[in-house]
């Protein structure tokens, strides 16, 4: 699975509510603002441009731009690292403040069934659209072969 493959199969409007909760300010913190700026071919890089883009956005994840996959999905997490540190503590992943810490091997912490059991677990506090990302995503960091997950009611 690529990323906008991820993007594409979860659909349109998880992709919006994804794009809702980026933190201008964050990707400011974590310098990727500017990289984010440029992928998404916007002069001014804001919440209202960003949401204005969707459209644009949308399609060219659906033709298959990867860089342009990459860098969205790392603006939607540094924003959301809440989430992140929540599963990771949750599975006991070893990691500094959201970032696996060094030599960590993260499959070796999930058993069978591990996206389901986090999904159940996290739905209630977190947007459902951006759990199921995240742990598509995590999914995706271990093995780029991963299916993707779509819980279970």
């Amino acid at each position: 699975m690529k990323l906008h493959e991820l993007f594409v199969a979860l659909g349109e409007d998880s992709f919006r509510s994804q794009l809702r909760g980026i933190s201008i300010g964050t990707l400011r913190t974590y310098q990727i603002f500017d990289r984010v700026k440029l992928r998404c071919h916007l002069a001014k890089l804001n919440t209202e441009n960003l949401r204005a883009a969707s459209g644009r956005l949308w399609e060219r994840l659906k033709n298959g731009e990867e860089d342009l996959a990459l860098e969205l999905s790392q603006a939607i997490l540094v924003s959301q690292m809440k989430i992140i540190i929540d599963v990771l503590n949750f599975f006991g992943i070893p990691h500094e403040d959201g970032f696996f810490a060094k030599d960590t091997e993260p499959k070796q912490y999930l058993a069978d069934g591990w996206q389901q059991k986090a999904y159940d677990q996290f739905k209630a506090a977190h947007p459902p659209a951006l759990v199921v990302f995240y742990l598509n995503h995590l999914a995706h960091e271990m093995d780029e072969n991963h299916p993707i997950f779509q819980p279970a009611s």
